[in-house]
């Protein structure tokens, strides 16, 4: 059997540019598509946090250390600058994949700068 699972996420992301009229993608800093390894062009899942919009792109380089997130083409409309979004890749594994599975999740602050990396969510108490 395959499963699904999260491959990377970088975890509350500031949107610091909305380009309606560019090329479709969203343009992330050089350093955060290594951190999550994330390939230029792959595919990318975006949750806005702020106004609860899901959608679907390709990730493009942006220029390393800059903080920039850009989200562009028809996407623009569903992110703002400020905005949170919450990047994520998923990718398929095997059962015996699955044993040494670690997800890359990569958390950063207000200026879209590395923080922290973790291959786990801790568990919330209830």
């Amino acid at each position: 059997m395959q499963r699904i699972m999260l491959k990377a996420k970088l975890h509350r992301v500031h949107v610091t540019h909305s380009e309606l009229h560019y090329e479709g993608s969203c343009a992330i800093d050089d350093d955060l598509l290594d951190a999550a390894d994330i390939q230029e062009y792959q595919q990318i899942d975006i949750y806005n946090v702020t106004n609860g919009e899901r959608f679907t792109t390709y990730a493009i380089r942006a220029q390393r250390g800059s903080g920039l997130i850009s989200v562009n083409g028809a996407a623009a409309h569903k992110a703002n600058p400020g905005d949170l979004l919450i990047i994520a890749t998923y990718a398929m594994y095997s059962e015996a994949e699955l044993q040494d599975y670690h997800p890359q999740l990569v958390y950063v602050d207000e200026h879209n700068r590395i923080k922290d990396k973790r291959d786990k969510i801790p568990v919330q108490a209830a």
